[in-house]
């Protein structure tokens, strides 16, 4: 595995662990955007999300396009 760290998202309670996304190139594999939490050393990690760099972008994509919609809490926005 190789991993270029790209930022932190956030750190847990859980001692040393974060919550990151990543470009990792999983056994020799094209590289790939990942999001999950990963200790400190970077030895272990939780299951998260891989996505190719076209995924990648449409989500940003779609991720601007409806956070700007967004002009005050909603319902919507709430529901988990």
């Amino acid at each position: 595995m190789r991993l270029l760290n790209i930022s932190e998202l956030s750190k847990h309670t859980r001692q040393g662990w974060s919550k990151e996304i990543n470009i990792v190139s999983w056994n020799g594999g094209q590289p790939k955007v990942d999001i999950r939490d990963w200790d400190e050393n970077h030895e272990k990690m939780s299951r998260g999300v891989t996505l190719t760099k076209d995924e990648f972008r449409k989500m940003v994509e779609l991720t601007k396009e409806k956070m700007s919609n967004l002009t005050e809490p909603s319902r919507e926005w709430d529901a988990r």
